[in-house]
């Protein structure tokens, strides 16, 4: 940011905040969240931004307000959940759910003296958070969206979504079927989301696996606040090329894009972070599970259809060994992301639930690495009629801090990875990163 978080406030003024309904009647219940849903919970609110600008020849209904907010209210219809809150049964087991009540999705218009250079290439921080998100009060709605218009003409889109009512997959499906709405008016091609959480639901009785305890994430039982990115976390966005990651991935036993690049950072991460040599370190990362619990769930799937999962060895060991060894690591637990895991993993999230201990979020120790994968999500094909966003990103670091692979706003098979991690690191990760690609 190239101003003061004070001065960068006054230049960002709300023009209007509403509450966006659904346009027809929805189904008035509690949603049952699954053991993964509630855990997920429990982060609150994942922001994220859209950087839209002007095409040419502008339209004169650039981001019209009025046309965004019906298609949202269409959109709401099939995906009434975010229009609920999150509450905690009261009348029941004292469980987490979603009330579907239709009160709306939260709506903010702004306006800004900024200009998109003012951002810094949209790199998370607390100020983009602050500025571009809209602050959920009360903390019970499930979905927040902004508007800004800033002062060179281009728009920035935030949302914050309740972890537990989506993951990622999931909010891309409800972007899409919004801008669709937007853009295309009542003929707009709608896969209708499937709410049934229950293929989720944990045994009878729960039982974990012993063996599945070793990959799968357990919570850190901390009292940081979710979100509250320590001023020393810096982020920066790395560019690998097609050759590049064709190159990784041979060097890595011919392993996937995503285990190359999550080996390769994970290996720079141990050593610049100057770990002790017999210190336990830890990737961890969610996997999609829609495909691989037995029977298959719909691809249309609308909750968390994912599972945490981790490799670790000693950080001697993963800063030292071939690159195809500790690509090996990784590859081998999202191969055990069989039916038995997955369930073990649900079951273990219903045990931790029914615990009387009370735990949050919070900041990871540097022997950890939370990385995160949107390789092949469209999440940049969100576009409202005015074209797809040029800018597609968190709007702040995980506490501790985070790594994010998509396939940027090009395309052509480079991969973005975003990377946030202590000042003191930065530095030398970068210069390693470069070494070895």
């Amino acid at each position: 940011m190239s101003m003061t978080s004070k001065s960068m406030d006054s230049k960002v003024q709300v023009v209007e905040s509403s509450f966006v309904v659904p346009s027809e009647a929805t189904p008035k219940k509690g949603l049952w969240l699954s053991p993964v849903d509630i855990w997920l919970s429990k982060r609150g609110h994942t922001p994220t931004v859209y950087l839209y600008r002007p095409g040419d020849a502008a339209a004169a209904d650039f981001f019209d307000v009025v046309r965004l907010k019906e298609a949202l209210a269409k959109a709401l219809v099939a995906f009434y959940p975010l229009a609920g809150r999150l509450v905690v049964d009261d009348d029941g087991p004292q469980r987490t759910e979603i009330r579907c009540n239709g009160e709306g999705a939260l709506f903010v218009v702004a306006r800004s003296d900024l200009t998109v250079d003012d951002f810094n290439d949209f790199k998370p921080s607390p100020e983009l958070r602050r500025l571009l998100v809209p602050c959920v009060e009360p903390s019970s709605i499930v979905m927040a969206i902004q508007v800004t218009f800033l002062k060179c003409g281009g728009v920035a889109l935030g949302a914050a979504l309740q972890h537990g009512a989506v993951d990622a997959m999931s909010a891309s499906h409800f972007f899409q079927t919004w801008s669709a709405f937007s853009r295309d008016g009542d003929g707009a091609a709608v896969e209708l989301p499937c709410h049934d959480r229950t293929l989720l639901r944990a045994r009878s009785p729960p039982v974990v696996h012993p063996d599945a305890l070793s990959v799968i994430c357990c919570p850190k039982l901390t009292v940081s606040e979710p979100w509250d990115s320590s001023p020393t976390i810096v982020a920066k966005f790395f560019t690998v090329s097609e050759e590049q990651i064709a190159s990784l991935k041979r060097l890595s036993g011919d392993a996937s894009t995503f285990c190359a690049l999550s080996a390769l950072v994970w290996q720079c991460a141990c050593v610049a972070r100057r770990l002790p040599p017999d210190a336990e370190a830890r990737v961890i990362f969610p996997v999609n599970v829609r495909r691989r619990v037995r029977p298959p769930l719909p691809d249309t799937y609308f909750g968390n259809g994912i599972v945490i999962l981790g490799a670790r060895g000693a950080a001697r060991d993963i800063a030292s060994e071939a690159l195809a060894s500790v690509a090996g690591r990784i590859r081998d637990a999202v191969g055990r992301a069989d039916d038995e895991l997955v369930r073990s993993a649900i079951d273990y999230h219903e045990l931790a639930e029914r615990d009387s201990r009370r735990w949050r979020w919070g900041v990871m120790p540097e022997t950890e690495l939370r990385v995160t994968s949107w390789l092949g999500m469209p999440v940049y094909d969100v576009d409202f009629g005015w074209g797809k966003p040029r800018v597609m990103s968190p709007a702040a670091c995980a506490p501790g801090g985070c790594v994010l692979m998509d396939d940027g706003p090009g395309g052509g098979g480079a991969v973005r990875v975003l990377v946030g991690m202590g000042a003191a690191a930065m530095e030398e990760f970068e210069r390693l990163l470069y070494a070895k690609l």
